[in-house]
């Protein structure tokens, strides 16, 4: 008789059935080992942490909306040849969330910097921080849509809470009244509390631009520059398109046959 089978029954009783993924590969290291059962029992317990653990964060990856890849260590800066890696690294750290400071991403189409807003998403998560990663756009409508139901308020409450939220594409469309004060009580509620993340293909300069109340634009943008860490990307875009198969030489057919007619029947 298999002595794992009268286990599983109370493993899964005691909601440790993730032991079984390791149960048997471990009993045999400890045979060949000759492990204390103690130390046995300390492989399968740290086998089931990390697998809770890696579940636990699997589940908040989907909660924030960051794309499971997009990490730094997948990250190539050399497609930004002016890139500061010294920076990049330092936010890596995770201490702009203590800091409670913004990080602005600016660089034209194609330089990596929804892949970087992310990848320091990742690096707050593993920290253990609740993010949050949506585009301007769905933010926008997002607050649009709780205005209209009478729960701006509520909605406003839940983003201000979130510790990193990062806000991709700014300005990829100009906003319009009422957007415009939206976003400006969504970045003065979390300013100087919790951190906000922005990228865009404007310039630094331009972002201004966005906003049809000027004075509304400078006193949302005077909020986001304080203290924020800066960075540019430049360089051509890593989106290339699919290369084209070759073309393959026509088949010619056989001189004296008609080529509509089917070859015979092999003998």
């Amino acid at each position: 008789m298999n002595p794992m089978l009268p286990l599983e029954p109370l493993l899964k009783q005691l909601r440790l059935s993730g032991i079984l993924d390791s149960l048997e590969a471990r009993n045999r290291q400890a045979i060949e080992a000759k492990l204390a059962y103690t130390d046995f029992l300390a492989l399968l317990v740290e086998d089931e942490v990390a697998r809770r653990d890696q579940r636990q964060f699997a589940q908040r990856l989907r909660k924030a909306q960051v794309v499971g890849d997009k990490t730094l260590e997948r990250f190539d800066c050399s497609h930004s040849p002016s890139v500061n890696h010294a920076l990049i690294a330092e936010l890596a750290t995770c201490r702009f969330v203590f800091e409670h400071a913004p990080v602005l991403i600016a660089g034209p189409t194609g330089t990596g910097k929804s892949h970087l807003v992310q990848s320091l998403c990742h690096c707050a998560l593993r920290a253990g921080h609740e993010v949050l990663f949506i585009s301007h756009a769905k933010l926008l409508a997002q607050l649009h849509a709780a205005r209209a139901t009478d729960s701006f308020e509520r909605k406003l409450r839940q983003l201000a809470r979130v510790d990193v939220l990062a806000i991709d594409d700014f300005g990829l469309r100009p906003m319009r009244s009422p957007q415009d004060e939206d976003f400006h009580d969504l970045i003065d509620a979390r300013y100087e509390r919790t951190t906000t993340l922005l990228t865009s293909n404007l310039h630094f300069d331009e972002w201004g631009a966005a906003f049809p109340n000027k004075l509304m634009g400078a006193a949302t943008l005077d909020r986001l520059r304080d203290r924020a860490y800066q960075i540019v990307l430049d360089g051509e875009t890593r989106r290339k398109p699919r290369a084209l198969p070759e073309a393959t030489s026509p088949v010619r057919a056989s001189p004296g046959r008609d080529p509509s007619k089917p070859l015979p029947a092999a003998r």
